[in-house]
């Protein structure tokens, strides 16, 4: 896997959540909710992930032979969970500044050129300008729902392994393309599950770690990092491509999807393209974010099509692996 340039505080909620689907993985669903709670608790970026953990633990409780006990037990370690976090702000009366300082909704629908859909879209329509923050939250809240609710469905009917890090992979990029207040940094969130695919889909992770790298790139630049931005990205196309490496990758880049190959293609040439222009040439007094908004636009596309991918491969046929997941549920 590969996640550029994350951060020490980042990497602890993004740590426990990897845990938490270890841990569903190995059908310890109990060690899963608490170490994910963990997570959300640390950060609240990893709500992203939240109605992936949510439709997988619950579509595989309600298939169990008492699904309200079975559901009543994930709740016991969910609520717990949540009030030994809390505990200490709930009694020193603290809990509603923190709550707060989790929703600065006076920050603005977003910020810099993140390559999401209200940043992308704002190059027609000025949304800062028509609606009030309170009305743009209330949008993204639902834009997010529309997104990722497919993904929840399929889930809660049809629990697997390989579709739960799919609904993992669905509901970050539903909460990165249309949520609120979106940072750069916040793309390592579907980074992660595209990355736990790549055995899966190399397609996928290809096209992602792409998008990942370009949209971070005016924020890497404005820190000063363009050359540990050029040095990581040329060494993870190099590692992709020698001659051992890709040998032993064989067989997972035969599981490309044609489509998105395509894709990615086009996105690597255009988004060089555009990052050599952004380095060489001073953009026109008139437009000054000219390159950040090329950028942008183009990493949004890819994104979406991205997403359709996703969808389609979650809601496609039940695998022989899906079945055999099923099977196991039903056994407990």
């Amino acid at each position: 896997m590969c996640f550029p340039f994350s951060t020490k505080y980042n990497c602890i909620s993004l740590g426990l959540t990897l845990g938490a689907v270890a841990s569903i993985c190995l059908h310890r669903d109990y060690l899963a909710s608490v170490l994910f709670c963990l997570a959300l608790n640390h950060k609240q970026m990893s709500a992203y992930y939240a109605p992936a953990f949510f439709a997988y633990l619950f579509g595989k409780s309600i298939r169990k032979k008492n699904p309200i006990f079975e559901v009543m037990k994930l709740g016991v370690a969910v609520i717990g969970t949540f009030l030994l976090c809390w505990w200490p702000f709930l009694h020193s009366r603290t809990a509603e500044a923190v709550l707060l300082r989790l929703a600065p909704l006076q920050r603005g629908i977003f910020e810099d050129y993140v390559a999401n859909f209200w940043c992308a879209s704002s190059l027609v329509v000025k949304w800062k300008q028509i609606f009030p923050n309170t009305v743009l939250a209330y949008l993204a809240l639902f834009a997010t729902l529309v997104s990722f609710l497919p993904s929840v469905v399929q889930q809660i009917r049809s629990p697997s392994h390989r579709g739960f890090l799919l609904s993992l992979f669905n509901s970050s990029l539903s909460f990165y393309l249309f949520s609120y207040q979106v940072h750069e940094k916040s793309i390592l969130l579907p980074l992660i599950p595209a990355s736990l695919l790549i055995l899966e889909d190399f397609s996928l992770y290809r096209g992602m770690i792409l998008c990942a790298m370009f949209s971070m790139f005016p924020l890497l630049r404005r820190d000063g990092l363009v050359v540990p931005y050029i040095a990581t990205f040329a060494l993870h196309l190099l590692l992709l491509n020698v001659p051992f490496l890709e040998k032993s990758l064989s067989h997972v880049k035969e599981r490309q999807h044609p489509s998105l190959k395509y894709m990615s293609d086009g996105l690597l040439f255009t988004g060089c393209l555009i990052d050599l222009l952004y380095l060489l040439i001073e953009p026109p007094p008139r437009y000054p974010f000219l390159f950040e908004a090329l950028n942008s636009l183009l990493v949004f596309i890819c994104l979406v099509l991205i997403g359709l991918h996703s969808h389609i491969q979650q809601w496609s046929a039940t695998s022989t692996h899906e079945q055999i997941d099923a099977d196991k549920v039903k056994m407990n």
